[in-house]
């Protein structure tokens, strides 16, 4: 039983809603078990618990766990291939690398700097993209399952306009995702996630087998991209001719609802956003990825005016780093640069997009994403070293809205001291 002393910021309402950042500058949250059992004035919940054990994060800000809705194990070694659109950078930075991962050895070295990549910018939970590679998969869960993180993820399935050698079919996509999710799905904080690579390479069979998939594995994710890039949706037009738009060719499968996430979604139409927010599914926002990529600037307003679900992802390695601070920074500039069809963030936005938005689009709702009583104690204590810039300027901050815009402005891996996920301190 341990008390957790600090100023504490969060956002349990989400912002587009109404709700405001909850911010106490001298908190105390009791976990027991891992799970926030009191939160209230330090003061107060000592009295009420003089025998617990004190862990003193005074200085700096706690936050809830970092929740990553989008990012690519086998890419971590190609962040930073910079100047290139979409399908030039997969053929050139993404997809020879990716091939790679057929070595087991070489895919278990990656999954460690990956992991460790997540663990030091404070991401607890993160929908991830696996690699083409049933072996290289099983690297990725047993690396995550060693760290103690929340990960659900999945083998990369696609059958055509891929190199040859990550080629698969319809029926071994079948079995190997099956075999894959018996081996991990709901295995301590892990879970399996469907994941075709996108429609462009993907036919209606591999895609109707990534269907069965998720009806077979019960409390499944699914996950894919959807209307990145100009380029992109012209040639998943010309081969789906009978299909409405993009979405369309995830939804006639059955492959859209509460625990669907699509990536992007840059460019899309009203009746696609409509269809979203019909089946509940939600969209991965990767502001530095599309800015990387020169994808476009994300209509975030369309999306909550149509009602459709959106976290951020940070897309390593067409994203530029691990940082979800960073994303959220970004998303910002990006719905600055859009002037009137932007939609302005503040930082309770900013944080609810990097938190508890997360975890609703992951159906994790009911136990991370803010640290209310009855969460799991998933979290992060951000403190910067003394006397750098951010340590400045956070001592000096107006009041918590403007402490917590200077923690998105300023901090990064280095500034994140600890981490928590279910009350283990992973660091």
């Amino acid at each position: 039983m341990t008390i957790y002393r600090g100023t504490v910021l969060d956002t349990p309402v989400s912002p587009f809603d109404g709700g405001a950042l909850r911010a106490e500058a001298d908190a105390g949250l009791a976990v027991v078990d891992g799970v926030v059992v009191e939160r209230g004035p330090f003061a107060a919940v000592r009295a009420r618990r003089p025998d617990d054990e004190v862990v003193d994060l005074t200085g700096g800000v706690v936050l809830p766990g970092l929740v990553d809705t989008h990012v690519h194990f086998p890419q971590v070694r190609v962040i930073g291939g910079l100047g290139r659109p979409l399908l030039d950078w997969l053929d050139h930075c993404a997809l020879p690398e990716e091939a790679r991962m057929a070595d087991t050895g070489y895919a278990r070295t990656v999954a460690a700097e990956f992991v460790d990549g997540l663990l030091r910018a404070g991401t607890t939970t993160a929908l991830v993209f696996g690699a083409h590679y049933a072996p290289a998969v099983d690297c990725l869960f047993e690396r995550a399952a060693q760290a103690g993180l929340r990960v659900s993820a999945g083998l990369v399935v696609g059958d055509r306009k891929l190199r040859p050698e990550l080629l698969t079919t319809p029926e071994q996509a079948h079995a190997d995702a099956l075999a894959l999710a018996g081996r991990w799905h709901r295995k301590d904080r892990l879970r399996y996630a469907v994941t075709p690579r996108f429609s462009l390479a993907t036919t209606e069979a591999v895609l109707e087998s990534c269907a069965a998939v998720l009806r077979d594995v019960d409390g499944a994710l699914f996950t894919s991209h959807v209307n990145e890039n100009t380029a992109e949706i012209d040639a998943v037009r010309a081969l789906f001719p009978g299909h409405v738009d993009y979405v369309d060719t995830y939804h006639r499968p059955g492959l859209l609802g509460r625990r669907s996430v699509l990536a992007h979604n840059v460019h899309p139409t009203d009746a696609e956003l409509d269809r979203l927010a019909a089946e509940g599914a939600s969209v991965a926002h990767c502001p530095s990825s599309n800015s990387a990529l020169g994808s476009g600037l994300f209509p975030l307003h369309r999306h909550v005016s149509h009602g459709v679900r959106v976290a951020l992802g940070t897309d390593v390695g067409a994203g530029t780093g691990f940082s979800l601070l960073r994303e959220g920074l970004q998303a910002n500039f990006m719905q600055a640069l859009l002037g009137s069809a932007g939609l302005p963030l503040t930082a309770a936005h900013m944080l609810y997009l990097a938190t508890r938005a997360g975890a609703e689009a992951l159906d994790l709702g009911d136990q991370v994403g803010d640290l209310s009583v009855g969460r799991q104690f998933d979290a992060i204590w951000v403190r910067p070293e003394d006397g750098c810039t951010l340590d400045v300027v956070l001592v000096r901050a107006a009041d918590a809205d403007d402490a917590l815009a200077k923690v998105f402005a300023l901090a990064g891996p280095a500034d994140v001291r600890a981490v928590w996920v279910g009350g283990d301190r992973l660091r």
